[in-house]
């Protein structure tokens, strides 16, 4: 039976995430000539080519897209077997967790999930990274701990996931605006001059759809990267946002809030994590902490 290295099953999970020998050879700390070895050995081995060149770029073979996610597993349980097993002691824990998290989310939920950390660990420190993209990118880097958003195209297959809480989009205006004081219907709803919130510059989110189903297409007069900044808007100027109830709560404290005169899917908001960070007794109390506060269990 041929002898088979497996430092070279380590090579090709990297490689396969991030389809760029040299980006590879730096995460794993070796010149881009090893890593081109690394993938020419993998290549004589597998009898496939895995990565293949298109124009400047690298993708991923049939054959790389069926095994990625295996892979992904096998090495992960790897290190999760060889990683010391410790008790975890709260009391001496000394760490920073770095949580990506959607706009809104730090004034609705942050005061209370520190508390708790505090509370149970006084040594751990948070610190919150706005999310500024659903690319899984810094979660696979180990840049962030946990990611908390919407799953999306752009989120990696290989991480893990927990739901959260489901929420639904509401309306908000300032207390002044015609339609805090009318029957919201379709029709006036539409016409009113709207804040579209849109990270990547798109002119169409889930309201939208949902409008356009009841025959109605609304003015979106701004638009804008965030909750907070759509709903800062609303606060002095005849403008109407939709937003996430639960996730807006504290932002939306002085505004007029109402129920939208149409249906419109609900959102569910879920933290996100690397499958390396399965074992870490630190990394799953922090995921519990995180659950006890805003999950809608409870």
């Amino acid at each position: 039976m041929t002898k088979i290295d497996l430092n070279l099953l380590i090579a090709l999970n990297v490689l396969l995430e991030e389809t760029s020998v040299v980006r590879a050879a730096k995460r794993l700390g070796l010149s881009q000539s090893a890593m081109s070895r690394s993938l020419a050995r993998l290549r004589d081995m597998t009898g496939d080519p895995l990565l293949v060149r298109a124009g400047r770029t690298l993708i991923p073979s049939p054959r790389a897209l069926d095994i990625q996610q295996e892979v992904s597993q096998l090495v992960c349980g790897a290190e999760a077997i060889l990683r010391p097993s410790e008790m975890l002691d709260l009391s001496q824990l000394d760490r920073c967790f770095v949580i990506r998290v959607s706009d809104g989310f730090v004034e609705t939920f942050g005061l209370k999930l520190i508390q708790k950390i505090k509370a149970e660990a006084k040594g751990v420190k948070i610190h919150f990274l706005p999310k500024l993209s659903k690319q899984s990118t810094q979660l696979r880097e180990g840049q962030v701990d946990l990611d908390i958003g919407v799953l999306g195209a752009k989120t990696s297959p290989e991480v893990r996931m927990r739901a959260l809480f489901s929420d639904e989009f509401v309306g908000v205006v300032s207390p002044d605006h015609p339609l805090a004081n009318d029957k919201v219907t379709c029709a006036n709803f539409a016409a009113a001059d709207h804040v579209l919130v849109s990270k990547e510059g798109g002119l169409v989110g889930p309201v939208d759809k949902a409008l356009e189903a009841m025959g109605y297409q609304r003015n979106i007069a701004v638009l804008t990267g965030g909750f907070s900044a759509s709903i800062a808007l609303v606060k002095g100027a005849d403008l109407v946002a939709s937003v996430p109830s639960k996730h807006t709560a504290k932002l939306r404290e002085g505004l007029h809030t109402f129920q939208l005169p149409f249906d419109v899917p609900s959102i569910q908001v879920s933290m996100f994590w690397h499958p390396r960070m399965d074992g870490d007794q630190a990394h799953k109390w922090l995921r519990e902490c995180v659950l006890a506060v805003c999950g809608d269990e409870t």
